[in-house]
């Protein structure tokens, strides 16, 4: 798939899939939040009808796989294989016809055709990759399966409370349906993460199986809603979001519901998330079968 036609499909859309939606609407161009720093005077500029992006704020700007390239923090080639294989799900989208893409949002049919033990080296080495122990990985979460429109694909599988599963490999993130992931220790205190690759990141760096308390994976800050009224029961929740605009909010708002909040983002400040600090780290150890201390800190 050449770059020219990945580059059709709109960023808004792109934006609108990672829950960043514009702050102000001027008609054919929409003034975001930059969604790679602080920014409280929406500063990044997003033109619909050339379907061009720039951040005011960084001088930065281009396309969508620049702006993949960006948040992702990857190369052309792996923004391009990224986006290649999101948009082969994208029923609306075509890249033989015309060039403008029906306005309806697309829907990708995504159909699982086998889980098993993760096993496949492609992904053992994604998740080194990543940093995550492999044992770890192996207990939380499975190998699928899947297809897009009938083209088979396989990923890493991280279940949620509708039994779907978040699917993750080094190209591809998307899921078989959008839920939390809710994890009873039967404890009153909880540990709230963005995403699983940050749960399981965090497993790695304690070197523990299983958490001592209540987990709850957001799988997507836009689920933050649905356990609102969960966690007001607990007597501390202590938060691993990611250190952007929405990750900062979140911690705001959960501030005003919440009986005790640690922002554990404290100690990986300077990074995108626990995993991208993960990664700053040497290799992690092998987990070890011992009964986990009572600190939430990193």
């Amino acid at each position: 798939m050449k770059a020219n036609d990945i580059n059709r499909y709109p960023i808004r859309k792109y934006l609108a899939r990672l829950n960043i939606y514009p702050a102000k609407e001027k008609g054919y161009y929409g003034m975001y939040h930059s969604p790679f720093r602080e920014d409280s005077n929406a500063s990044m500029k997003v033109d619909y009808d050339k379907n061009l992006w720039i951040d005011y704020g960084s001088n930065d700007g281009g396309t969508l796989i620049d702006l993949v390239m960006r948040i992702e923090r990857c190369s052309n080639g792996e923004a391009m294989r990224k986006l290649e294989q999101h948009l082969s799900g994208t029923n609306s989208f075509s890249f033989q016809g015309s060039n403008i893409p029906k306005e309806k949002e697309p829907e990708t049919t995504i159909r699982i055709t086998g889980i098993a033990p993760i096993n496949s080296p492609a992904l053992i080495d994604y998740l080194r990759e990543r940093k995550i122990d492999i044992d770890i990985a192996k207990i939380h979460c499975k190998e699928i399966d899947y297809s897009v429109n009938g083209k088979p694909y396989f990923a890493i599988g991280f279940p949620n409370d509708s039994g779907g599963y978040e699917l993750r490999n080094k190209y591809f993130k998307g899921c078989t349906s959008k839920d939390i992931t809710s994890l009873k220790a039967g404890q009153d205190s909880c540990q709230l993460f963005e995403g699983f690759m940050d749960y399981l990141s965090f497993l790695t760096m304690k070197s523990w199986q299983r958490s001592p308390v209540d987990v709850i994976v957001l799988n997507s800050l836009a689920n933050l809603p649905k356990v609102t009224n969960t966690l007001t029961g607990y007597k501390s929740v202590a938060l691993f979001f990611d250190n952007d605009v929405a990750g900062k909010r979140a911690v705001r708002n959960l501030h005003s519901v919440c009986k005790e909040v640690i922002d554990q983002s404290v100690h990986y400040t300077n990074y995108k998330d626990l995993n991208d600090y993960l990664c700053s780290r040497s290799m992690p150890k092998q987990a070890v079968k011992r009964k986990p201390g009572k600190g939430l800190k990193i």
